[in-house]
């Protein structure tokens, strides 16, 4: 099933959000400091592809750098990425087909908000980045 939902996430949208995090994560890369927040960016552009089949869970061991570069994050990329999500989660959502699409749009809203000290991780497998 998961197979059949991100093929069609694929078409209606996870494309054109993983063009997003690519632009931004080029962008992001231009300047030295902005190196770890633009790998972050291709890292979750990678997640918002194929978001069915994978889940986020929150590193312990970030630290405080890992919440000073979230507040930098969120000024320049989140929020323009955010919006994104919460405008094709809500488009998706009119149809019945597109629920499930819209939900995982929004799933990937705290991600796409505040991503250093997440880890994604396969759904069977979401304490494994614990240990």
């Amino acid at each position: 099933m998961k197979t059949i939902l991100n093929v069609i996430w694929l078409v209606l949208c996870g494309f054109w959000m993983f063009l997003a995090y690519l632009v931004a994560g080029a962008l992001l890369c231009i300047t030295i400091i902005g190196i770890p927040f633009g790998l972050a960016s291709f890292r979750i552009g990678r997640y918002a592809l194929w978001p069915f089949g994978y889940t986020t869970v929150e590193r312990r061991d970030a630290g405080a750098p890992s919440c000073i570069g979230n507040v930098l994050w969120l000024v320049l990329a989140g929020w323009w990425l955010t919006i994104g999500h919460i405008v094709t989660g809500f488009l998706l959502c009119v149809t019945i087909i597109g629920i499930p699409l819209g939900i995982a749009n929004f799933k990937l809203i705290p991600v796409s908000l505040l991503p250093l000290g997440r880890e994604i991780v396969r759904t069977d497998q979401p304490f494994a980045a614990r240990y």
